[in-house]
């Protein structure tokens, strides 16, 4: 079973070997520690904490702020392991998803009569 999904990850991402994967797969664990390190000080020296703005808007606010942070690093990050090309792929990949897709609606639908 776990032989299938390395099989599957390798097709999927276009790799060369099991240890390519285990790199790929470390630098992702390694970047979301070091995101979610990275962002408590940034806030912290941004007086944002839990006592000032209340947990209701903290941890949005810091799920706001590792998001960059975690896109950033992963590039170096993954730069450090040899594996840039892949990464920069893989943000390319997924900023694209972010783009605002066009509506295939009549806007003329949507005004009232």
């Amino acid at each position: 079973m776990m032989n299938n999904m390395i099989k599957k990850f390798k097709k999927k991402w276009g790799l060369e070997s099991g240890f390519q994967l285990a790199i790929i797969i470390l630098v992702f664990a390694v970047n979301g520690s070091l995101a979610v390190a990275v962002a408590k000080p940034l806030l912290s020296v941004l007086n944002v904490d839990k006592n000032t703005v209340g947990p209701w808007f903290y941890y949005p606010i810091r799920i706001l702020v590792i998001f960059p942070i975690y896109q950033i690093t992963l590039l170096l990050i993954g730069t450090l392991f040899g594996q840039f090309r892949f990464f920069w792929a893989f943000e390319k990949k997924m900023f694209s998803r972010f783009k605002r897709r066009k509506s295939h609606r009549d806007p003329a639908a949507f005004t009232e009569d």
